[in-house]
């Protein structure tokens, strides 16, 4: 995995400074690597056997990290990414969520808000299992 980023780092805009925490669960270890804005939609868009779940955050922020929890069960079934929606190079994600934190969008797609809904993220999981078995 950390080869995918290196690899995809290379061809990331010298220009781009928006930096996102990535978290990468596999099994009971966590990685955490740093990248720039443009490689989160490369990220979501590859071909990787997880679904990418980003949480727009900012610190401190209590039901992120209780959001953060509630996903610790699902945590080997998606490759999670934090984006500080306070780091000046993300203002418009600031604009957009300053009041609704944590949001969260799956494959770049909008998901939820507020708080973790569960059933939303259990179905959301599960076709895109589904369309990964009917691919193979």
């Amino acid at each position: 995995m950390s080869y995918q980023i290196n690899k995809l780092m290379k061809f990331a805009s010298r220009n781009q400074v928006i930096r996102i925490k990535m978290l990468w669960f596999q099994g009971n270890s966590l990685q955490i690597a740093r990248s720039s804005f443009g490689l989160l939609r490369n990220l979501s868009a590859s071909n990787t056997a997880l679904p990418v779940l980003t949480l727009f955050t900012k610190h401190p922020c209590p039901l992120c990290d209780e959001a953060k929890e509630v996903l610790q069960p699902y945590k080997n079934r998606f490759i999670l990414q934090e984006v500080d929606i306070t780091l000046p190079e993300n203002s418009t994600w600031y604009e957009r969520y300053k009041f609704d934190i944590p949001v969260f969008h799956l494959n770049g797609q909008f998901l939820m808000k507020h708080r973790v809904n569960t059933s939303k993220l259990e179905t959301q999981l599960l076709k895109l299992e589904q369309q990964v078995l009917e691919t193979n």
